[in-house]
Formats: structure tokens, sequence, C-alpha cells
């Protein structure tokens, strides 16, 4: 099997969001993805096992480098105030810029078989470790109350993004999902502060 990097790796990742976006995952054959990456159907076999594989890598691809990329904001801030701030920015600005990836992310994954589960399971775990620092880090610091249990927290916080996200995707009327990062944001620091004091928005 092909090294997954390069050009037609990435043409074939990015012609995987477009067309189960478009399609749905079961209906998404093989021969659509290439078409639209441009390239012979068996090339799409020198990278990828079959359809199920594609759909993991480019859940993979795209979650590895979100987490990358939320890593290395949240380096830059202190409180875990701003961190959960910048979460919530982050994850909704990836998804409003890029509503095929939404679709697939929010929907088509969700419709998917088990073993595509299962495959996706360990980049999210990465991200859900990154939600749980960060409410550690508030816990240990003061900033959160001292009965909040992190685990609970990030599924709170996680499942909040999500819901909201779906909500948006599925709607049939247009609206921006990041001018809900300030409401969000509010609602759960209120949950996790101590004393009712927050950093502001």
């Amino acid at each position: 099997m092909a090294k997954r990097t390069g050009e037609k790796y990435n043409a074939i990742i990015e012609a995987a969001v477009k067309v189960i976006a478009e399609n749905g995952y079961h209906s998404s054959q093989v021969s659509k993805i290439a078409k639209e990456a441009g390239v012979a159907d068996g090339t799409i076999y020198l990278y990828f096992k079959n359809k199920e594989d594609v759909l993991i890598s480019l859940f993979r691809a795209k979650m590895g480098e979100f987490t990358a990329s939320a890593r290395q904001e949240l380096k830059k801030l202190h409180s875990p105030f701003e961190k959960l701030a910048k979460l919530i920015a982050l994850h909704f600005s990836r998804l409003e810029s890029d509503r095929n990836l939404a679709l697939v992310l929010q929907i088509q994954l969700r419709q998917s078989d088990a073993s595509i589960r299962s495959g996706i399971a360990g980049p999210l775990k990465e991200y859900f470790k990154i939600i749980e620092d960060v409410v550690e880090q508030g816990v240990s610091c003061d900033y959160f109350r001292d009965d909040v249990n992190p685990k609970l927290a990030r599924q709170m916080i996680f499942g909040t993004m999500d819901e909201v996200a779906t909500s948006w995707v599925m709607s049939h009327r247009e609206y921006s999902l990041t001018n809900l990062i300030k409401p969000v944001y509010y609602m759960l620091a209120r949950a996790l502060a101590k004393d009712g004091n927050i950093h502001p928005y």
C-alpha cells in the first residue's frame, strides 16, 4: 500500500468529503470518489483497502489536523476560561468553514457501521483528552468548582458543541454557527465556574 501522503492521497480525501456529503456514505461508490479526485479507480486501492477505510482515514486526517491545531492554540493561553472559549471557537469555525466536511462528520459518520465507529475512536479520544485537560486545569487552579467531574464535564462540553453543530447542519434556515460561540461559552462557563466568576468572552 502506498504511503498516505502526497497530492493524490490528499485529492482522494478531499474528493471523498465532497462525494459523501453530496450522496451519503452508502451511495458513494469508490468510482465516484475516484472521478471527483481525478484518478483511476485502481489508484484508490493503492492508498485504501476499501470505501470504509476511506471514511475512517478521512476522519483521522481531519481530526488529526484539528487536534494538532487546537493544542498549539491552547498553548498560547493561560486561563481555562480562555481555553474553553477557544475550543468552542475552533470547533464551530472549522465546521462552518467547510459545510461538506460538517455534513460528513455530523451526519454521515453517525449512520455508519460499528467497524467505522470503532476505527474513528482513537482520534476522537485525543480530542476528548484536550477537553478534559482544560477542565482539570480549571479545577486544580480553583477557577472551576471542586465538585466538577472532568470526564462528565467533557461529555457535557463536547455533547453541547456537537448538538449545536448538528442542529446547524440539519437546519433548513441559514444562520451562522460562529455566532453561537459566545452564548455557548457563557452557558458552559457559568456551569463550571466557582463562585460564579468567569472570564468574559
